[in-house]
């Protein structure tokens, strides 16, 4: 059974239907920084009308836009782990993505970051390139993953970048790691606190990964711990091709799984602003709060 490969594409695009994406981009393709839901150094014609900034509605697809003033090469320590990536037998997000994903982060400059499904970290080493690119960092940035094997390296790549004052490694399953959290949360709601719960709540970037067929439940799970101008991305799932036969296993869960995912994106029309951006490997998606 086959997955489908989107294509290169500049422009996040709206989707047919029941979810209804009025985004276009808007102004250059250079790192603006976006402050409050509102992206700065922006305006907004007059056919568009608005105050002269681009709202909220319309900055995921900027967002999403390709910044042509960084660079297209892959950070060294990157592509030092996607070669440990292939000897493993591990996936990782395509090249293009994990470029529109840095560029997304430039302009976002979030204070507060969780990433669920690290892996042993080729993804975080881009971001963590950008932070040192740009001369930044954030506040946090918890590195989520449930192999406790894998957050050895990834503990390896914090220190390799300097970043233990504000890096969590987090080892757990994501399910177990929500309920702690919430269970956590209702505690400190009577006025008990015990610790810190494992996952920060009020999060300006989510990154979610995992297998295809679960990805939709962790996004589901992890939503409700962005911040109101936050903005969380992840990969859309792979969309089973051809008949899938009731004796094909992981054909039905690929097939359950972007069912899921299909019911999810139209549950979370109504509160949240959904972008979708198609690439070569995967389609980039990014979602922030109505």
């Amino acid at each position: 059974m086959k997955s489908s490969s989107p294509t290169s594409s500049s422009t996040a695009i709206p989707v047919e239907g029941a979810v209804s994406l009025p985004f276009e981009a808007t102004g250059s393709s250079s790192g603006e920084r976006i402050e409050g839901g509102r992206l700065k150094g922006v305006t907004m014609s007059q056919e568009q009308g608005g105050d002269g900034e681009v709202g909220k509605e319309n900055v995921l697809a900027h967002l999403l836009s390709a910044d042509g003033s960084r660079s297209r090469d892959e950070p060294e320590i990157a592509t030092n782990i996607g070669i440990q990536l292939q000897h493993m037998g591990l996936n990782t997000w395509s090249s293009s993505v994990l470029r529109r994903l840095r560029d997304a982060l430039g302009r976002l400059r979030p204070s507060n970051i969780i990433e669920v499904g690290a892996g042993i970290g080729h993804r975080s080493a881009w971001i963590y390139d950008l932070f040192q690119t740009d001369g930044f960092q954030p506040e946090t940035y918890q590195l989520v993953e449930d192999g406790a094997k894998f957050a050895v390296i990834l503990r390896r790549l914090m220190l390799r970048h300097d970043a233990e004052a504000y890096t969590t490694i987090v080892v757990g399953n994501v399910d177990a790691l929500v309920a702690e959290t919430n269970a956590w949360q209702a505690a400190s709601s009577t006025g008990i606190e015990v610790g810190n719960p494992p996952l920060r709540s009020g999060a300006d970037a989510i990154i979610v990964d995992g297998p295809s067929e679960i990805r939709s439940r962790y996004v589901e799970q992890v939503l409700p711990y962005m911040a109101p101008n936050g903005v969380l991305f992840t990969v859309e799932p792979d969309m089973p091709l051809g008949d899938v036969g009731e004796d094909d296993a992981d054909g039905l869960l690929l097939v359950d799984g972007f069912n899921h995912w299909i019911g999810l994106i139209e549950k979370s029309n109504t509160t949240h602003h959904i972008a979708f951006m198609p690439l070569f490997g995967g389609t980039l998606v990014a979602m922030t709060r109505k």
